[in-house]
This record gives C-alpha cells, sequence and structure tokens, in this order.
C-alpha cells in the first residue's frame, strides 16, 4: 500500500475495501465534510470471486432482495434511502423489474457507484492492496468476506486469534411463536442447566423419513474457494446422513439424556433448538449447518415434528466468509474495543447480506466522521432496522455468534401482540418514526 501511506495527515479518514460497505461508509464520511481515502486493491489484484474493476461490485447475485416496506430487509433499505445512501440511490438508478424485489444492472450499479466516488472533491481512491493497517487516523476496514490474508493477519493480531473467523457454519433460525409447543419440550440432557433447550421428539419412522428427504433434497454446489469449508467439527448435516442412516442419532440428533413428557420415555431421535436471544425470540437448529438449497430446507426441516409451521428468519448455509466475533470485539458504535481509532464495517463486522453490509458501512462512515470532528458517535434505536443490526453484533451470544441478515426477530419487542399480516407494518411504522429522530440527532 505504497501511495496509501505517503501522507496519512493529509486524510481524515482511511477506509480498507471498495465493496457496498466501503463505498457507502466513504460516501458518508466525504458528505459529513471528511477528506477520505478509500484504498481499493482492484484491479491490481483480485480475489476468486471478483471480476469487475468497479467498486461496488456485487458478486453472489443480483437482487437485493425485497423492497417491500413491510418486511424487514425492505424497511433497512428505506432507512437507507432516507439517510442519503449511495448504494441506495444507484440500485433505484439501475434496478430491473424482478417483481417485489430490488435487482438491478450490476454493471451499471457498479459503474455509478464508481463515478460517483470518483468525482467526490473529498474522496481519493487508491488503488493498491493494504497490506496493514495505517499507524495514525481514523480507520474502517470494510474488506469483505474474502478478505486478504495478510489484512486478515493483522487483525488477529490486534482482536486476538480466536476472534476472527473464515468460514460461516449457519445453521436455520426459526422464529419461537411458530413452534408447535404441544410437541416441543424444554429441557437439557439429564436435567442440567433448567431446560435451556427446545426438543423436537421423533419415533423412528419419522426419522426414517427425515433421514431420506434430507439424503434426497437439492443442494447447493461449493464454489472452488469454498472446498476447505467441509470440515470435521463442522459438517453439513446432508454430509453426516450420507455416513449412515444411523449417525445423525448418534451426532446432533441424539436424544440420549432426554424424556419426552408427552410419553415419559427417551424419544428416537431429537432436534434441539438454542436460544439465539434473551427474549427466547429466536431459536437456532443446534448442529444443523446444511448446504442444501432454501426452499429445500424450508420443506425438509418442516417434516421435523414441532416445526411444521415453522417461520424461518434465516435459512443455513456454509461458505467462505471472514468475520468477527463481534459481541467481544465491537462496540455498539462499530469501533475495535483493542484499538478504537479502527472501525469495522460490512460483512467484516458480522453481519451477512449486501443490503445490511451496505447499513453497517452507512454507520461506520457517519460515526468516523463525528469523531474526527471531536463529536461522540451515536448509536440507532434497537427499534430501528440498522439498530436491531447493531443489537445482534453486540448482544448476541459470542459463544455461538454467526451472521445474520436483518430480520424482525431481532427487533426490540412491539409490546403488543398483533396478526402475523400485521406486525410488519407496525415494525415499519414505528422504525421509520424513530429512524428520523436519530438522523435529526446526527
Amino acid at each position: 500500500m505504497d501511495r496509501a501511506a505517503e501522507s496519512p495527515d493529509t486524510f481524515d479518514l482511511t477506509v480498507i475495501g471498495g465493496g457496498l460497505a466501503g463505498s457507502e461508509a466513504a460516501w458518508q464520511a466525504a458528505e459529513a465534510g471528511c477528506r477520505v481515502r478509500l484504498v481499493e486493491m482492484k484491479p491490481r489484484r483480485f480475489s476468486p470471486a471478483h471480476k469487475s474493476p468497479f467498486l461496488g461490485e456485487l458478486v453472489c447475485s443480483n437482487s437485493l432482495r425485497s423492497d417491500a416496506p413491510d418486511s424487514a430487509v425492505g424497511l433497512l433499505k428505506e432507512e437507507l434511502r432516507r439517510a442519503g445512501s449511495l448504494v441506495m440511490a444507484a440500485a433505484d438508478r439501475t434496478r430491473v423489474p424482478a417483481g417485489k424485489a430490488l435487482a438491478v444492472d450490476r454493471n451499471r450499479f457498479a459503474a455509478e457507484i464508481t463515478a460517483a466516488l470518483e468525482a467526490h472533491p473529498r474522496v481519493e481512491i487508491v488503488r493498491d492492496e493494504a497490506t496493514a493497517l495505517p499507524d495514525t487516523g481514523w480507520v474502517i476496514v470494510a474488506t469483505g468476506p474474502l478478505t486478504s490474508d495478510a489484512l486478515a493477519a493483522e487483525l488477529r493480531a490486534r482482536i486476538g486469534t480466536g476472534y476472527l473467523h473464515f468460514y460461516d457454519a449457519i445453521a436455520p433460525i426459526v422464529l419461537g411463536e411458530s413452534l408447535d409447543r404441544t410437541v416441543v419440550f424444554a429441557a437439557s440432557r439429564y436435567q442440567e442447566g433448567g431446560g435451556d433447550y427446545l426438543n423436537c421428539p421423533m419415533d423412528e419412522a419419522a426419522y426414517r423419513r427425515f433421514v431420506e428427504a434430507l439424503l434426497a433434497a437439492e443442494k447447493v454446489p461449493l464454489r472452488d474457494f469454498e472446498r476447505a469449508a467441509y470440515f470435521e467439527g463442522c459438517l453439513p448435516i446432508e454430509v453426516m446422513a450420507e455416513r449412515g442412516p444411523e449417525t445423525l442419532r448418534f451426532g446432533p440428533m441424539k436424544p440420549v439424556g432426554l424424556v419426552d413428557p408427552r410419553t415419559g420415555r427417551t424419544p428416537h431421535a431429537v432436534v434441539q433448538l438454542r436460544r439465539e436471544d434473551l427474549e427466547g425470540t429466536l431459536w437456532n437448529m443446534v448442529g444443523f449447518q446444511t448446504k442444501l438449497k432454501w426452499h429445500e430446507q424450508e420443506r425438509v426441516f418442516r417434516m421435523i415434528p414441532g416445526l411444521e409451521r415453522a417461520e424461518f428468519v434465516r435459512l443455513g448455509s456454509i461458505h467462505r466468509n471472514t468475520f468477527v466475533c463481534a459481541p467481544r470485539v465491537l462496540t455498539p458504535a462499530l469501533r475495535l474495543r483493542a484499538d478504537p481509532r479502527i472501525f469495522l464495517a460490512g460483512q467484516l463486522s458480522g453481519v451477512e447480506g449486501y443490503v445490511e453490509s451496505t447499513a453497517m458501512g452507512l454507520l461506520a462512515g457517519r460515526n468516523a466522521a463525528r469523531l474526527a470532528r471531536g463529536l461522540p458517535g451515536l448509536v440507532p434505536p434497537p427499534t430501528t432496522a440498522h439498530g436491531a443490526l447493531i443489537r445482534h453484533l453486540t448482544e448476541a451470544d459470542p459463544d455461538h455468534f454467526q451472521p445474520m441478515n436483518v430480520n424482525f426477530g431481532l427487533f426490540a419487542p412491539l409490546g403488543r401482540r398483533l396478526p402475523k399480516r400485521q406486525r410488519g407494518a407496525a415494525y415499519a411504522e414505528r422504525a421509520i418514526r424513530d429512524w428520523a429522530a436519530f438522523l435529526a440527532r446526527s
């Protein structure tokens, strides 16, 4: 990063990484009056997934998911729009027909982001690889799921070896109120821990049907640079099933030490659910990391007793993704606890998805600009989509932390029970009101 290191005092902020998060962070900080140096390694060096020299390149899909205002991700987009998001402005100008989803012409989208940043009088773009963090000045690291080895080593040295991860092994998460509590029972093995887990019991016939469906379901193939994702401590549930019909019963679905209160007997197999948040709104399917296609996950996992009407707020996956253990590493303002001069944004901070990454870039950019002007950082309330994501990053169980897409299960509770069809609108109405008040303060 020779050029980037020439004159650090001429910039208020260095942003490393020109994806959606880094581009948004640079734009927000520059719009707030900061002199920004944006360091992007393309086209000097490409990651295994990137092809275009443009900033803001979309790799996995051209869909930014639902644009419905009463969906969690649609609400997050609306908050971004109201905050003057560069990414959302480019997306709206380059959108293509996709029903209720916001899909874009990927090349035009990235070209618009690149042109806007190149033209900004307070942004200088440095096309070079950052192999080390600057020793002075405010820094935002937004290098994404394929952070280079050199920079990952630098981060590891600052935050600790155990707090930087290189593969997501994500199990599905279900909404607690969608579980059938006449079937699902609370208990820990051998009655230890006071019933911390919820358990979905299976008899032998149900278990056999489930394993057969699991083995026959369609799977997502790994990309070449993800081959190392399969390791013994974190095998996909379907890979374990391929090793023999009884493998799951002696692995994540073992019933040992559990008694079904309806029968007074130990079930043939059990799927355990672990609390994902303090309120018990969300429950994680223990050991169910998977490469099944999403529609197949919903079909097969609803065969589990008690999950027939399950609402999945996150579906499972295993893929290459560099991210930190945010509850241990980050403050609510997205600053490193070990070095508060440095912010993390995007998927590196512990969120999942393009829109969520953009949102963390927006917050990091705005807070870095405030601190550069001698003002305190601000954290949005947990009633907003941005604040709900920050809540997940800072309050999730650090021993089981995994990146998450935005969903209403992460929001502060509404305080009243509503029919499902009305909940999204209620969350959105409250969020937009509170987001406006937050923007007025910042």
